[in-house]
């Protein structure tokens, strides 16, 4: 099978990072409706959760969520391998591997950050995917691990990984802490490094290199770009998705004024009903909806009608036209579901 070169892999200069618990299909549909352009990524799937695990549940994807990429964690090649190429077989624009998530449950399964010790084995598992498929296979990884952090050590590591056939690294600007720090803390107590990455993209001036960590607001997403290839946001763009409605304009050049967000969420609406309709709950849909609206007269009403009332309504679209109200309204009279009328009220024994 013939390797992608490197001018025919895409160029993705903004992508949001994949984060456990929260970047599903669900979440990444809205996403999708905020911008059009945005490399979207998985939440971690193990080798072997992909390769015997439910794969509709777990990689089920809808059409409108490409560019996505599909993150893998493990330290076997061959199953690795496996499931890359189960992963290429559904549609996925890319394979990440994971060599940066700290946590204990990570950890003693031997994938995550803790492989930043092992580059030679994280490089004969990009080999093993790369080989196997004709999509892109990429790496997110720290700048270090515990003690091991000088900038040295973290460039040879990526020299190695790169050795294997990766072309596109994906760092998160701090080290990882493997004893001592819960995973949250790893997100925010070791310092960031914005240099170390900066200094790698000088220095390999023909890898990829994403930057991921810290970055909340707009200025400083666009002076990272000016210094590496590719930006990775992560929390901002979950607990606060408008942050991304300018990201097709300002980072791709697109002509069209930014997204509408009441457009957004009246569409979010119509999918969860029609998601709602085929056997998804309610509640895990709308718990991504409800950070849309933020900082805003009526946010607050927005967030607890969203979260309170979704399992009291038969129809999402009412449940979210109802919660714009709070925003349209924001010193109007609260709604109550009691005086709802009768069409829009689930009936018992109906859930969400």
């Amino acid at each position: 099978m013939a390797l992608p070169s490197r001018a025919d892999v895409p160029v993705y200069r903004l992508s949001v990072a994949p984060m456990m618990e929260l970047t599903d299909r669900h979440f990444r549909y809205l996403m999708r409706l905020i911008t059009k352009r945005t490399l979207l990524f998985t939440e971690m799937l193990t080798a072997n959760a992909v390769i015997h695990g439910d794969r509709d549940r777990l990689l089920g994807h809808d059409a409108t969520e490409h560019p996505l990429a599909l993150q893998l964690g493990g330290s076997e090649p061959e199953l690795l391998r496996e499931a890359a190429v189960i992963g290429e077989s559904l549609g996925y624009d890319e394979i990440n591997m994971n060599v940066g998530c700290p946590s204990d449950r990570v950890k003693s399964g031997r994938f995550g950050a803790c492989l930043m010790a092992e580059p030679e084995l994280v490089a004969g598992c990009v080999e093993a995917m790369r080989t196997a498929v004709s999509i892109p296979v990429t790496v997110k990884c720290r700048v270090g691990i515990d003690r091991d952090d000088s900038y040295d050590l973290f460039e040879e590591f990526v020299r190695k990984v790169a050795s294997g056939g990766c072309d596109r690294f994906y760092v998160h600007a701090r080290k990882a802490w493997l004893d001592g720090l819960s995973p949250k803390e790893n997100r925010t107590v070791p310092p960031l490094r914005y240099e170390y990455v900066y200094r790698l993209k000088e220095t390999l001036r023909s890898l990829d290199i994403s930057i991921n960590g810290g970055i909340e607001n707009w200025p400083d997403l666009t002076e990272h770009l000016n210094k590496v290839d590719g930006v990775m946001i992560g929390r901002e763009a979950y607990y606060n998705p408008s942050f991304m409605l300018p990201a097709d304009r300002e980072v791709y050049g697109e002509s069209q004024a930014d997204v509408d967000k009441r457009e957004v969420a009246l569409e979010y609406g119509a999918y969860m009903q029609r998601q709602f309709e085929s056997g998804v709950p309610m509640s895990l849909m709308c718990r991504h909806l409800v950070a849309l609206y933020r900082e805003v007269p009526g946010a607050r009403s927005w967030r607890r009608h969203l979260s309170m009332h979704h399992r009291d309504y038969s129809t999402a679209e009412a449940l979210v036209a109802d919660a714009l109200n709070h925003i349209d309204n924001p010193h109007g009279e609260s709604l109550q579901v009691d005086s709802l009328p009768e069409a829009q009220v689930l009936k018992p024994g109906a859930t969400g």
